[in-house]
């Protein structure tokens, strides 16, 4: 059985409060996530004074402080940074930051993390991508907004500098918050397989829970959703993700939908094969039949159980003559 990696998205619903991460991260664990992951930057290398902030970031911080302001506010430290990982090691999850600039590509390297993820925003970023591609880890690229000529071009940066394309997972994405399911369109996760020939997944934006495990039924290999203790917290992200006991009931639905998915071979099962004789029908007598009379469409019919003559073989009898008396709903003999 084929696992699926699902990454608790943390992101910055720390809001600056390292005990608001820790509190994250033991939930995410708790949930049944395989990954906790954060955002590493530094606000002034991602933003300028003058970015705006995107309509659902408004919408939950106000409009008066800019994009800079709002992220200063969500930096991690280094040393929070050496904290967070101890602490999932401690909750046996594995830890994982999303960096946004050169200098924290370098702190993650550091820090011997185990992949590197590439989000959305940073699939046209040709520095960016080179700097992760040359360090020849597994990779996750997020593709929201992304046309399949864009991903093509980051597919391509990432291996001319040097990370082979066995390494690289692609991420389908729908980049708004939260996600019309009008415009998920799931299915081009698939195209996204097929033209690239890369393992891809899903990262969710979507309310609840559906929508992933859909996409893991699809085919995806890696999902990813945002976690909060509370969705009515203050912060850009809180609303759009996915509380504690929600997360963990999207963590089962991946579970059961991994262990229907099966090998793909259609054959009966174990627990099919008990049923066969009782469900499947056999050719019988219809009414009383003597030694050497002809079988007939008057004299057979197929009734259960299973356990003599399939009707597949109706024709090969209809017309030979019986080898010995019949009497009504007795199963017919070679």
């Amino acid at each position: 059985m084929n696992r699926t990696l699902l990454i608790a998205e943390a992101g910055v619903n720390h809001n600056g409060d390292l005990n608001l991460a820790f509190g994250l991260v033991e939930a995410a664990a708790q949930a049944g996530a395989d990954v906790v992951k954060f955002q590493t930057f530094r606000a002034k290398e991602l933003a300028t004074d003058q970015a705006d902030k995107a309509a659902y970031q408004k919408d939950k911080t106000g409009e008066a402080e800019s994009q800079l302001t709002m992220l200063k506010k969500l930096e991690l430290t280094p040393e929070q940074h050496l904290e967070l990982i101890d602490y999932c090691q401690a909750c046996s999850i594995e830890f994982l930051s999303t960096a946004f600039d050169p200098a924290s590509i370098d702190l993650l390297a550091s820090l011997n993390l185990r992949r590197w993820k590439i989000p959305s925003g940073e699939i046209t970023n040709l520095p960016y991508l080179r700097k992760i591609g040359s360090l020849s880890q597994p990779v996750i690229l997020s593709t929201g907004m992304a046309n399949l000529g864009e991903i093509e071009a980051a597919i391509d940066v990432l291996e001319q500098a040097g990370t082979r394309r066995d390494l690289i997972t692609v991420l389908h994405c729908t980049t708004e918050y939260p996600a019309p399911l009008d415009e998920v369109n799931l299915r081009a996760m698939q195209t996204i397989a097929q033209a690239f020939g890369v393992a891809v997944g899903y990262s969710d934006h979507t309310d609840g829970i559906a929508v992933p495990i859909a996409a893991v039924a699809m085919g995806a290999t890696v999902i990813e959703k945002h976690i909060t203790l509370d969705s009515n917290m203050e912060g850009p992200d809180h609303k759009a993700s996915l509380e504690p006991d929600h997360f963990a009931a999207m963590v089962h639905g991946v579970r059961v939908v991994e262990r229907a998915m099966g090998d793909g071979i259609k054959r009966p099962t174990p627990c099919e094969r008990a049923n066969l004789a009782i469900v499947r029908k056999s050719l019988v007598a219809s009414r009383a039949i003597q030694a050497g009379q002809s079988f007939t469409t008057e004299n057979i019919t197929s009734k259960r159980p299973g356990t003599g003559i399939s009707p597949m073989h109706w024709d090969a009898l209809i017309g030979r003559n019986a080898s010995r008396a019949y009497h009504p709903d007795e199963l017919i003999e070679w």
